[in-house]
C-alpha cells in the first residue's frame, strides 16, 4: 500500500472511530477489536491489500511501539493515587515483580518441554509474552487522574510497571541464544543479575523520581512567581519523556520504568506543591487545592500543573498510537499461515500461566480471591509484546527462530485482543 493509501485509511478509521465513539463504548467489544478486523480485513488473510513484514520492518515497528509504549506509561503515571504508598501499593508491586517472573518461567517451561525449543528462546518468548500492556488495556485502567477502583488500579499500576521488569529476561533469553561458551554461565547470569535487574530498576527509580520531581518544582516556581510565565505543558511533558528515557538508557537503566516514574513522581509533587487536600482514604483529590502562594497572590487563581495539562494530548496521542499500530498487527497476520502451536500458548497463558502467578504472586497481600481472580483474567497482551519481539530481532534473533517466536507471539496477541476485548466490559460491570 502505498504512502496515501496508508493516510487514508487511517483518516477513515480516525474519523469513523471519532464519529463512532458513543456507539463503541456501549458495545461488547473494545476499539482494538474493531482495529484488528479491519486489518485483518485487508492484510494478508482476505483481501491482501497491503502487507507488514515484521522481520523486514523490524526497525519501524520498534520505534512505532516504544513511542506508543511511552506514550501509555506516561499516561498511566499521572493518573496514579496521590500520596504513593507502599500499602497501597504492595498488590501492584508484587505482580509486575512476583508475578511477572513466574509467568515468564512457566511459559518458559512450557516453551521448553511442549514446544521443545531452546532455553534461550524459550525465556525469550517468556518475556515477549508475560508483561501485560498499557496501549490497549484502556478499557480496565484508570479512567482518569483520581480514579479509586481498586481493581482498575492494580492492573493500571502493574501494566505501567511490568514493562520494564520484563527487559531483563528479554535480555537473558537473548544472551543464552548468543552464548557459545556454557562454562561461562555463571558469570553472565551474576552480570544479568546485578545490572540487567537489581541496577536497571533501581536506576530507574532514582532517574525518573528525581527528574519528575525537578519538572515539577521547576514548573510550579516558574507558574507561582510573578512575573508568572506561561508553560506549554505538552511539550514539557514529552522533553521529560525523552530526557528520563535517553538517560536511562546511557546508564543502562530501564528506560520503560524511568518514564514511568517519572509521571509518578510529577504528578505526587505537583499535588503536594498545590496543597491539595486530602481525602478520607488519606489520599488527595485530583481538583487542586489553593495553594498559599496563589492565595497570597493578586488574582487568587490556582497554578495548572504539567500533568493534568499534558495528560489529554497523550491520550489522544494513545488512542491514534493504539489504531496505527493494532492496524499493523492485522498486516502482519496470515490466519492461513498461524502456527498450530499458538492456541496451545495462547491457552496456557491465559487459563493456567497468567491465573497462577497472579495467585502466587498476590498470596499474603490481602487481596482477596474474587479480585485476584479478576485480575488474573484481565492479562492483555499487546504492544509491550511486539516490541520485545522486535528488539530480539533488531539485536540478532536467528531467521529460523525469529519465524517462529513472530508467529507464535502475533497469534497470542490476537487471541488476547480478542478474548480479553470481548470479556473486559460485561466482567467490569458485574465487579462493580
Amino acid at each position: 500500500m502505498s504512502t496515501n493509501g496508508w493516510f487514508l485509511l487511517i483518516g477513515m478509521l480516525m474519523l469513523a472511530r471519532g464519529f463512532a465513539a458513543t456507539t463503541i463504548s456501549r458495545s461488547p467489544f473494545t476499539s482494538a477489536i474493531v482495529y484488528l478486523a479491519v486489518g485483518i480485513l485487508l492484510g494478508p488473510s482476505c483481501l491482501n491489500l497491503f502487507r507488514f513484514d515484521p522481520t523486514k520492518e523490524s526497525a519501524l515497528l520498534e520505534m512505532l511501539a516504544q513511542a506508543a509504549l511511552l506514550i501509555s506509561l506516561f499516561s498511566a503515571g499521572v493518573k496514579m493515587p496521590v500520596p504513593f504508598n507502599l500499602a497501597r501499593w504492595n498488590a501492584p508491586l508484587r505482580l509486575a515483580w512476583v508475578s511477572m517472573t513466574l509467568t515468564v518461567g512457566l511459559v518458559a517451561l512450557f516453551a521448553y518441554y511442549v514446544l521443545h525449543l531452546p532455553a534461550g528462546a524459550a525465556i525469550l518468548l517468556g518475556g515477549v509474552l508475560a508483561p501485560t500492556d498499557p496501549v490497549l488495556a484502556t478499557d480496565v485502567q484508570v479512567r482518569h487522574a483520581g480514579d479509586k477502583d481498586e481493581l482498575r488500579f492494580n492492573l493500571t499500576c502493574e501494566a505501567g510497571m511490568n514493562d520494564g521488569s520484563a527487559f531483563p529476561f528479554v535480555l537473558l533469553g537473548l544472551g543464552m541464544l548468543h552464548m557459545d561458551d556454557m562454562s561461562d554461565v555463571g558469570t553472565h547470569l551474576a552480570q544479568w543479575l546485578s545490572v540487567d535487574v537489581l541496577w536497571s530498576t533501581a536506576g530507574a527509580l532514582l532517574i525518573g523520581g528525581g527528574c519528575g520531581a525537578a519538572v515539577a518544582r521547576i514548573g510550579w516556581q516558574l507558574r507561582v512567581v510573578k512575573p508568572r510565565h506561561e508553560i506549554m505543558d505538552d511539550l514539557v511533558a514529552l522533553g521529560l519523556i525523552a530526557i528520563v528515557f535517553s538517560v536511562a538508557s546511557l546508564v543502562k537503566a530501564s528506560g520503560f520504568l524511568a518514564v514511568f516514574f517519572a509521571a509518578v513522581a510529577l504528578r505526587q509533587t505537583e499535588l503536594k506543591l498545590a496543597g491539595a487536600p486530602k481525602d478520607r482514604h488519606g489520599l488527595r483529590e485530583p481538583e487542586l487545592a489553593k495553594s498559599q502562594v496563589a492565595q497570597d497572590s493578586a488574582t487568587n487563581d490556582v497554578p495548572q500543573v504539567v500533568s493534568a495539562e499534558s495528560l489529554v494530548f497523550k491520550e489522544h496521542l494513545e488512542r491514534l498510537s493504539e489504531l496505527t499500530l493494532v492496524l499493523l498487527l492485522g498486516g502482519m497476520i496470515s490466519l492461513r499461515e498461524l502456527p498450530y502451536e499458538t492456541i496451545g500458548v495462547a491457552a496456557f497463558l491465559f487459563v493456567v500461566a497468567r491465573p497462577l502467578a497472579v495467585y502466587v504472586g498476590l498470596m499474603g497481600s490481602g487481596t482477596g480471591k474474587r479480585m485476584r481472580g479478576m485480575i488474573g483474567w484481565f492479562g492483555v497482551r499487546g504492544i509491550g509484546s511486539i516490541f520485545y519481539l522486535v528488539f530480539a530481532m533488531q539485536a540478532g534473533l536467528p531467521p529460523a527462530l525469529a519465524k517462529q517466536l513472530t508467529g507464535i507471539s502475533l497469534g497470542v496477541i490476537m487471541l488476547s485482543i480478542l478474548v480479553h476485548g470481548f470479556s473486559v466490559k460485561p466482567l467490569i460491570d458485574d465487579a462493580k
